[in-house]
């Protein structure tokens, strides 16, 4: 496996950028922290900026083949997600998804891709302010039902009668996306009720959108459908 650095920055309330670098293994999960050509050491975001707010993200988590999927974590517990880029494709800064004061053992989550990984995966913010990520890995022609990265459970099992207002989904797959060019959310009958298109981050940065959201039941379930 590949060693890669994974990077980001966020402004503070306070005007203090925090650089954010650590050397991971692609193909998986682990901790961002403080970037030690800034700072003493290598900190947890909480640790830095305990007592601080995150009122804009400047270099979104990035990494030479992508990030999968980033999330502030609290307490083992999604608090936000994060948006996500290839390193040298980017947009313009951001504001975050959440407004929270950072906490002593708050920590960024983030999963580096390596070059043959066609995870997909998908961020999700609820109308009960509940922020998920969930994600599966075709391995050919046929459906992948995503499942929450922390519990296992597909999407109607952890987001029952919340309504996703804003989501957004990475794929490298392309063209080889045959569920409207992303992800469907099908009903207990099987039927689309909601998704999003993915973004192929190696060609765009992806963005949060508000379109395609639903209100989600018991056995509802988030699908991917790919052709190869």
């Amino acid at each position: 496996m590949v060693n890669v650095a994974v990077q980001a920055s966020f402004m503070l309330n306070t005007g203090e950028i925090v650089d954010m670098k650590t050397t991971r293994t692609e193909g998986t999960a682990g901790e961002l922290q403080t970037s030690t050509d800034y700072s003493v050491s290598a900190v947890s975001i909480g640790t830095y900026g305990e007592g601080k707010v995150i009122t804009s993200i400047l270099q979104a988590p990035s990494a030479p083949n992508g990030i999968a999927w980033a999330y502030v974590n609290r307490r083992g517990a999604i608090l936000c997600i994060l948006p996500v880029e290839v390193a040298g494709v980017a947009s313009q800064p951001c504001p975050m998804p959440l407004s929270f004061v950072l906490q002593a053992g708050d920590t960024i989550q983030v999963m580096a891709n390596s070059a043959a990984d066609r995870e997909f995966a998908l961020s999700v913010i609820t109308n009960q302010g509940t922020h998920a990520i969930f994600s599966g890995t075709p391995a050919g022609a046929g459906n992948t039902d995503l499942t929450h990265i922390l519990s296992g459970q597909g999407l109607g099992a952890s987001l029952t009668n919340q309504a996703v207002v804003s989501h957004y989904a990475t794929s490298v797959d392309g063209s080889k996306l045959d569920s409207g060019g992303g992800v469907y959310y099908l009903n207990d009958r099987g039927l689309p009720i909601g998704g999003t298109v993915a973004t192929k981050p190696q060609n765009l940065q992806p963005k949060p959108n508000s379109m395609g959201g639903a209100l989600i039941g018991l056995n509802f379930v988030a699908r991917v459908t790919t052709n190869a």
